[in-house]
């Protein structure tokens, strides 16, 4: 063979072997990563082209699957969609996924690996292939309540109920919402397009992902630090904060909410009955940046609340700063300043507190099941800390049933039950006069054991909501829905 020919032989073969490394590479090396490729058509069609399996609330289904024609075989379908929008997300042939049916996927379109012998069987018998199931921690009465609580108001909000004892999710609502059916479809791309640019968020997950300034219900952690850290060892003792008070190093004067309390060198427990600020100020103050930060890292703060044993959850981070002067850090005593909290970080705190300082990991998923309804999978409470001791909790929860009983929280009293709570109304904006202020509500329920199954957090942004500004406060806003949610779960 000639040179010339040669090396047009030596070339080609080249070319051939890349080809086969390539082809090699492709199919073994990148064929998971190409088949999971949310761009790949074939597998988007391949996953519609059967039933995709349920989320489960209180025993039944709250999602669906519907034939339709063309490529796409199966579309989702949503039962009461916008009332548990927070919780499912949402399944598009034309957008993708979100939430709950973004995290269990593969379990829900049946290619999860421990699925593997229920898809060789549907094989063997000829069966259509189904996904598995996901059953959730949710209490669907008490998510009702929560729902409608907010949407009587009119209101941009969210609800967050957990039951403290284990951290199960009873409820999750965040509104105004959206109905997950409405772009399910391959040509409905243009109605979530219409939801992503409308300027009141209704695609927006508030519960979880959206943080503010928790105002007067974080004086319940506060509260907690200065005891655990023996600020303050007697509840009812009187203390010596000013009122009006006056911030340290600064000329600002901050007064109180509620007109002729007895809130001048109030004590501990006469300060969270009148929500006084100068208590609360002065408390935090005294306890300190670095040991409140530590006390609000031990409830959750400056942390994601995700757990890869659990991995269903995923809020965002609620922030107590490391940089205060005085005068932030003792703002923060009245959760103002630069603080901020999801909703579901002020369920957290309240729920440690009501199940005597020790903190679970919430949830919303109690169980997988396979198509066939075996267990593939069962979650187990999980403790994430013992953010306080036990007696510092039960301090707090004296505090917190006396507001309800006797102080600014009574709109949250269930007769016969022992109910601790407390309002809150937190400022926010460039200029804090200019904006209308936000409205926060945190209780607990107890059993006649002492034992607390729920826990409940309320945030209302009253911005467009047609009330006079007087009328914006936590316990008047916030408290009937949080009671609604607590007897929802009580009458359970």
């Amino acid at each position: 063979m000639n040179r010339p020919l040669r090396h047009i032989a030596v070339f080609c073969g080249v070319l051939i072997l890349a080809l086969l490394i390539r082809a090699t590479w492709v199919q073994f090396v990148m064929g998971e990563e190409l088949s999971n490729d949310p761009n790949n058509r074939r597998v988007k069609i391949e996953a519609f082209s059967y039933p995709r399996g349920n989320i489960i609330v209180g025993g039944k289904p709250i999602t669906g699957s519907v034939a339709t024609s063309g490529d796409f075989k199966y579309k989702r379908t949503y039962k009461d969609g916008p009332m548990y929008a927070p919780v499912t997300g949402f399944a598009s042939q034309g957008i993708g996924t979100s939430f709950l049916e973004s995290t269990y996927n593969k379990l829900l379109s049946g290619k999860d690996d421990r699925l593997a012998l229920n898809r060789a069987k549907d094989i063997l018998t000829g069966e259509k292939p189904r996904g598995g199931d996901v059953i959730t921690t949710i209490d669907p009465q008490a998510q009702k309540a929560a729902y409608k609580g907010l949407t009587r108001l009119n209101a941009k909000g969210a609800v967050v109920a957990l039951d403290p004892r284990n951290g199960k999710v009873l409820a999750l609502a965040s509104t105004p919402s959206y109905d997950p059916s409405s772009f399910a479809g391959q040509l409905d791309s243009a109605e979530f397009g219409k939801l992503d640019k409308d300027k009141n968020k209704p695609l927006s997950n508030r519960a979880l992902r959206e943080t503010y300034p928790p105002g007067s219900t974080f004086k319940i952690l506060t509260a907690a630090a200065a005891l655990e850290h023996g600020v303050i060892t007697d509840i009812n003792a009187k203390t010596d904060a000013p009122a009006p008070y006056k911030l340290p190093l600064s000329s600002t004067i901050v007064g109180n909410d509620v007109a002729g309390a007895p809130c001048d060198k109030a004590s501990l427990k006469t300060g969270m009955q009148w929500s006084c600020n100068n208590v609360f100020l002065d408390t935090a103050l005294k306890v300190g940046k670095d040991k409140m930060r530590e006390t609000a890292e031990k409830f959750g703060f400056n942390s994601d609340v995700y757990d890869k044993d659990f991995g269903d959850l995923l809020a965002s981070k609620s922030l107590y700063p490391e940089k205060l002067d005085k005068p932030q850090t003792a703002l923060t005593g009245m959760g103002q300043g630069s603080l901020t909290s999801t909703p579901m970080q002020m369920a957290m705190v309240t729920a440690a507190l009501a199940n005597n300082g020790k903190l679970m990991m919430p949830h919303i998923v109690d169980e997988l099941r396979g198509p066939d309804l075996s267990t593939v999978q069962k979650f187990e409470p999980k403790e994430k800390a013992q953010a306080v001791s036990e007696d510092t909790a039960k301090k707090v929860q004296e505090m917190m049933e006396y507001t309800v009983s006797e102080g600014t929280a009574s709109k949250a009293g269930i007769d016969g039950v022992t109910v601790g709570g407390k309002t809150g109304t937190a400022q926010h904006g460039a200029n804090v006069n200019d904006e209308r202020p936000y409205a926060w509500f945190v209780s607990y329920a107890k059993q006649s054991d002492g034992s607390s199954p729920v826990a409940v957090a309320v945030f209302v942004d009253p911005k467009d909501m047609d009330i006079p500004r007087s009328e914006i406060a936590g316990g008047k806003l916030g408290g009937p829905i949080a009671k609604a949610v607590m007897e929802a779960v009580l009458n359970k």
